[in-house]
């Protein structure tokens, strides 16, 4: 598997590991990236893992824990949000659903799809900086969504957005409380035409060209597609019930899960055929290509966290114990996002070809 690397779009933040050592110390750094503090206490990994596999500390939504966690790879808990304190009074953080880094590794931005917000969250303050929709309640007028899913911000500090249940996209850009742009017809009638409607789109995933890879639902469909309107292809990824997040591996090569129980990660180009599938896992929601050939993914009714190595079918690397949801120390529930932490990731998600609409 050839893997396509991306710069970032601008220089990280004190977020990672090579700007720290410019910053001049530990200290410093860890105060914008708290997970690059001294590391202690024992890894949580299953059996057989191998650290080596992952060339960042991972990003995970960890849904019905309602928090995000960094894990290194030898499955130390590095950060976590919220701690005590990190909430304003009253506000809550609950049901994030994904969660992915800024191109400048300064934010996480958070899907809370079953709460219906976006939440951006400081790295540096561990505090919500910005929120578009109303916890709890949906709906499609200004400052409301309807199952929100993999909001993701490009370089110029845009929201693009799946919104499920309103049968579209949106483009929002903070501190705005109004749609920017509406991608398709909102509805609650979901049915594949795009660029003028959409099958219950949950994924709108940046691509090398600049076009967004939109999975939808309904039928079983990935499209590419610029934000202006232009669609280049759809297709039916062969075998898959349920698509989730499909994301581009490189030019021509896609990665989807079928979020069904049983479950599958599947290969496939833009005719829909499939280059390569494994099963075995229980409702996988995300699934993202690795530098080394690997694959990272959420296994989300198995509670774990998971690298899956194409070339052997085997699981290389597991955080979460297998089937058994907790919140202790190595435990998930319902794990359903994942990004590698900047400056090392080299994902299509903090590419500089991030299309700005």
């Amino acid at each position: 598997m050839t893997i396509f690397r991306l710069a970032l779009a601008e220089p990280a933040a004190a977020g990672g590991q090579a700007s720290s050592a410019a910053a001049g110390g530990q200290a410093s750094s860890a105060a914008a990236a708290p997970w690059l503090a001294t590391a202690a206490g024992p890894g949580r990994l299953a059996p057989g893992s191998d650290p080596s596999v992952l060339p960042a500390d991972v990003l995970v939504a960890d849904h019905r824990n309602n928090r995000l966690l960094i894990i290194d790879p030898q499955g130390r808990v590095r950060w976590e949000f919220p701690r005590p304190g990190d909430l304003a009074p009253g506000r809550t953080f609950l049901q994030p659903d994904d969660a992915f880094f800024s191109p400048d590794g300064r934010h996480i931005i958070a899907t809370q799809e079953d709460d219906q917000v976006i939440s951006v969250i400081s790295v540096a303050t561990s505090r919500i900086t910005y929120r578009y929709g109303v916890p709890g309640t949906p709906g499609s007028g200004p400052d409301h969504l309807f199952n929100p899913d993999d909001a993701m911000l490009t370089p110029a500090g845009v929201i693009v957005s799946a919104d499920i249940k309103n049968c579209r996209l949106v483009i929002i850009t903070p501190p705005a409380h109004t749609v920017t742009r509406v991608i398709g017809r909102t509805t609650n009638a979901c049915q594949h035409d795009p660029p003028w409607r959409f099958g219950s789109p949950n994924g709108a995933f940046p691509m090398t060209d600049g076009h967004y890879l939109i999975t939808e639902i309904n039928g079983d469909w990935a499209d590419e597609m610029s934000l202006s309107g232009r669609v280049s292809w759809s297709a039916n990824p062969r075998g898959v019930l349920y698509p989730s997040d499909s994301n581009e591996i490189y030019p021509g090569r896609y990665l989807t899960v079928d979020y069904s129980d049983p479950g599958q990660v599947v290969e496939f180009d833009s005719s829909g055929r499939v280059l390569w599938r494994m099963g075995g896992f229980n409702q996988p929601s995300l699934a993202l290509p690795l530098p080394n050939g690997d694959i990272l993914l959420n296994d989300d009714f198995n509670h774990r966290v998971c690298v899956v190595d194409p070339a052997t079918h085997r699981i290389v690397w597991q955080y979460g114990h297998t089937g058994k949801a907790g919140r202790g120390p190595g435990y998930l529930n319902d794990p359903d996002g994942v990004d590698l932490v900047p400056p090392d990731s080299l994902l299509v998600t903090h590419g500089a070809t991030m299309g700005a609409p």
